[in-house]
């Protein structure tokens, strides 16, 4: 019991697996160039690049085939069930056509019915060789409802040329078993061989030789079944059929009826050539196969970009903005509508007093309540505005020009650059109510305002931590428009930053 479970979990697991690869592999990867023909590299590199929108096919195998099996010829006589071969050379041109080579022989005889035996035809024998080339339609090979095809059910059509040699039962006949060679003729019978390209080889009477060479065409149906990517077997049906007017294959002649063979055969076949160059022969793989794997997942289409209008640039788009037109910079909810934090009716892009009471309602123009101030606050907001007054008219800089720092290709001070330092540094100790702007040029790319802050940053570091000046004095300003390789320095009384985060410190400078 345990066995059979384990078997049936093994031939699970297989079927998974070819469901699986079914599903995936779709014959070959169409990013793989050394599969394709150096004559087609052009409309591939196009078509990986989006010019072009097809794929360049792909080298592929050639398949060696052998076929044995029944064989036997319809004429005038009742054949025999005879043996035939052949092997054969298969070439795909596209998925759905292909060209063969191959090389027959077939063994074959028959006997005369009682009626037969009566208008005088014979026993006989016939050995045939047929050099021939077809061309094959796979009809099954492309589908919208499949990937690769598991089985290839063809026709085909196309040419051979038969050397035949026929022996029939003749009365003193030197041949084993009392047989005679045919040479074209029987007593009674015209001398005419229609369809007769010459005869060759072998003993000659009236001018004629052992073996007649012959036109034919063939015509025949087959289905192969694929049993790995190097091996598929299969039955095929085929008709040689001689050049119209000949009727002796079967060394019998009667009005005029064409003799022809019949041959069946199992077939095995083998893909030959190198795999990492080629790939299968194309009647085995689906041409829909890159098609439906791209509409599936997408891994070679050019998609557009999708970008949803959002005229007024609030951050939700048109449409599911309830507030289309919502002036720029103002803050909105998640439905695009301006808000209004204390609900007061003004929104806070317009109001002056965003946290109003309600006992102050209603508001004016500007978002204010109508609750007066209390006395004691308003006294002390306009001592607090005459003191900001004060002190901003008493405050001032008359510390003058200040040198500027020049970089050469780094970010590092030269001894130059350090000697200037020491000197602006005195100026800055004699006029404490000074500050200074440090601002670095640069602002064309990323690297270049990486580096202007670091420039800045190398002199600001720099002054406080060798010359003694306060970090609160020293305003960081950086990639202005300008020359990268000057900082300057400017007396001030502002106040702003003093340190600003690196913009871009995955393009710190090396040096």
């Amino acid at each position: 019991m345990a066995i059979k479970k384990l078997f049936l979990l093994a031939a699970f697991m297989v079927f998974a697996q070819m469901a699986a690869l079914a599903q995936t592999d779709w014959g070959w990867d169409w990013k793989d160039t050394s599969k394709i023909a150096v004559k087609n590299l052009p409309q591939h590199n196009e078509f990986m690049n989006n010019q072009y929108p097809y794929p360049a096919k792909p080298r592929n195998q050639w398949e060696l085939g052998f076929g044995v099996g029944p064989s036997f010829i319809l004429g005038d006589v009742n054949p025999k069930i005879g043996f035939g071969g052949n092997i054969s050379m298969r070439k795909a041109l596209g998925h759905v056509f292909s060209i063969r080579g191959s090389l027959s022989a077939m063994s074959n005889s028959g006997s005369p019915s009682a009626y037969g035996t009566s208008v005088g035809q014979v026993a006989y024998k016939n050995m045939a060789y047929a050099l021939g080339v077809d061309l094959i339609a796979s009809l099954n090979t492309a589908s919208h409802y499949r990937g690769n095809p598991k089985a290839n059910i063809y026709v085909l059509g196309g040419y051979s040329l038969v050397g035949t040699k026929v022996q029939f039962k003749n009365t003193g006949g030197a041949q084993p078993d009392g047989y005679s060679i045919f040479y074209g003729q029987r007593a009674g019978q015209m001398n005419t061989q229609d369809g007769l390209i010459t005869t060759a080889l072998g003993a000659s009477v009236n001018g004629r030789k052992s073996w007649s060479i012959l036109h034919a065409l063939n015509i025949g149906a087959g289905i192969a079944f694929r049993v790995n990517e190097k091996l598929n077997i299969g039955l095929e049906q085929k008709f040689i059929i001689t050049a119209p007017g000949y009727d002796y294959l079967d060394a019998w002649k009667a009005d005029n009826n064409n003799d022809y063979f019949s041959m069946t055969t199992i077939r095995v076949n083998i893909n030959i050539g190198n795999r990492s160059k080629r790939v299968e022969p194309l009647y085995w793989i689906n041409p829909n196969n890159f098609v439906y794997s791209e509409l599936n997942s997408p891994k070679h289409m050019k998609l557009a970009k999708q970008i949803l209008p959002d005229n007024d640039k609030d951050g939700v788009t048109d449409q599911f903005d309830m507030e289309p037109n919502t002036p720029a910079g103002a803050p909105v909810d998640t439905h695009g509508v301006s808000k209004d934090t204390d609900g007061d009716g003004v929104p806070d892009y317009r109001d002056k007093e965003l946290l109003t009471p309600q006992k102050c309602f209603p508001v004016n123009n500007d978002g204010i309540g109508n609750c007066p101030e209390p006395a004691c606050c308003k006294e002390i907001k306009d001592m607090m505005a005459n003191k900001q007054m004060v002190d901003k008219n008493a405050k001032t800089c008359a510390i003058g020009a200040l040198p500027s720092v020049q970089f050469k290709n780094t970010t590092r001070l030269s001894k130059d650059a350090q000697a200037v330092l020491v000197a602006a540094a005195t100026k800055l100790r004699a006029n404490p109510t000074c500050n200074v702007k440090v601002i670095g040029y640069g602002a064309t790319s990323k690297a270049a305002q990486q580096q202007s802050w670091e420039r800045v940053s190398a002199v600001i570091k720099y002054l406080v931590e060798k010359q003694g000046i306060a970090e609160s004095r020293l305003l960081f300003v950086y990639a202005q428009d300008g020359d990268a390789g000057t900082v300057d320095l400017e007396g001030t009384t502002e106040e702003g930053p003093n340190a600003v985060p690196a913009p871009h410190p995955n393009l710190k400078s090396k040096n």
